[in-house]
């Protein structure tokens, strides 16, 4: 199980403290310090839809153009999201079965079931 995102980040807090209260082992992947590749995005694309992936909310969706913001949305240059990690929601959890964003307790709890 793999965690996604940044450390100061609140809901990303959140989320580590439900899965440590569990116990439940999963290994963290700094966006800022180790990057992201196109294959890992595009991974995630099969399973989640980029509406969901992408935070408009954040300052970084923001200072996009709005060309960026539609080439990202329509999935023509996923480069963007390699290259500022920081508009992806936060955390995102990689299980076996399930690829999570966000972070919801009782989403959580289900796949821990």
């Amino acid at each position: 199980m793999i965690m996604y995102g940044i450390p100061n980040c609140d809901t990303v807090k959140k989320a580590q403290k439900f899965l440590e209260a569990n116990e439940i082992e999963f290994e963290f992947h700094n966006f800022k310090k180790q990057g992201l590749n196109l294959e890992t995005v595009q991974k995630w694309l099969e399973s989640q839809p980029i509406e969901v992936l992408v935070n408009k909310r954040s300052t970084s969706w923001k200072k996009l153009t709005d060309t960026q913001k539609e080439q990202l949305l329509s999935e023509e240059d996923l480069t963007v999201l390699t290259e500022m990690p920081t508009l992806i929601k936060r955390p995102v959890l990689e299980t076996d079965a399930k690829l999570l964003v966000g972070f919801k307790a009782d989403e959580y709890q289900q796949i821990l079931s």
